[in-house]
C-alpha cells in the first residue's frame, strides 16, 4: 500500500505521523454502530493510564463478525464518531476502506508498514476479549504489537478466564507497569480497571440506554 494512495483518507493528524518521529498510538477498532460516550471513556483513559499521544479510532465498513441487518452507513458512523470524538486526541478514520482489509491482523500489519516509527497499541473492551479466540490468526495478532484491554461491566471475568489471556499469562503486565506497555516487544498485554461505563451501542439501537 502507497502512501500517497492512502494520504486521502486519513485526517490531518494522523496524515501528519507519516514520516514523522516515533509516536505511541492506540488503536482502536469496530463498526461503532454508533459511536458513544463508552467508546470515548476507554479511549481517554488508555490515553491517560497507558501515556498515548493518540488514539484512532479505525470505522470498519463492516465487522466480518457482525451482521449487515441494522449496520448504519459508514459516513453516518463516521460523522457520529467525530461527534464523540470532538475536543479530544481522538482521530476517526474509515482507513480499513482505503487498505481493504477486513480483519485486524490484515489492517494492523498495514498500519505497521506505513507507519514504521510508531508504537501502535491495540486497544479493545473485555467483551472483545473474551471473543478475540474468534478473530482470524489472533496468535499471529498477538505478536505485531501489544495490547490494552479496558475492563467492561460484566465482562472481566470471562474475559479474563478466555483462551487468549490463558495462552499469555507471563506476558500480562500489571496497570501499574501499564504506561510502558506501547514500548514492550508483543506478545505483551495489560488488563485495565477504571470507572465502568454501561453504555454499549446494542442498547443504543434498541433506544434505550442501561439502567
Amino acid at each position: 500500500m502507497r502512501r500517497d494512495h492512502i494520504r486521502p483518507y486519513l485526517p490531518a493528524g494522523i496524515r501528519a505521523a507519516l514520516g514523522s518521529a516515533p509516536r505511541r498510538i492506540g488503536l482502536l477498532g469496530g463498526s461503532f454502530n454508533p459511536a458513544h460516550a463508552g467508546h470515548r471513556h476507554i479511549s481517554l483513559t488508555a490515553l491517560q493510564r497507558l501515556r498515548l499521544d493518540e488514539v484512532w479510532w479505525l470505522v470498519s465498513p463492516q465487522n466480518p463478525l457482525k451482521a449487515t441487518d441494522g449496520m448504519a452507513p459508514l459516513e453516518q458512523r463516521m460523522a457520529q464518531a467525530r461527534h464523540q470524538a470532538a475536543g479530544t486526541r481522538i482521530r476517526v478514520t474509515d482507513i480499513e476502506r482505503a487498505l481493504g482489509t477486513r480483519y485486524t491482523i490484515d489492517t494492523l500489519a498495514a498500519l505497521r508498514q506505513l507507519f514504521p516509527a510508531t508504537r501502535f497499541v491495540w486497544l479493545m473492551g473485555a467483551d472483545n476479549l473474551a471473543q478475540m479466540a474468534r478473530w482470524k490468526r489472533w496468535p499471529d495478532l498477538c505478536r505485531l504489537a501489544p495490547f490494552a484491554v479496558l475492563d467492561r461491566p460484566g465482562n472481566g471475568t470471562r474475559a479474563l478466564a478466555g483462551a487468549v489471556a490463558r495462552r499469555y499469562p507471563e506476558r500480562r503486565r500489571s496497570e501499574q507497569a501499564a504506561a510502558t506497555l506501547a514500548d514492550a516487544a508483543p506478545p505483551a498485554w495489560s488488563f485495565i480497571h477504571s470507572r465502568l461505563s454501561p453504555l454499549s451501542a446494542t442498547a443504543l439501537r434498541a433506544g434505550h440506554r442501561p439502567a
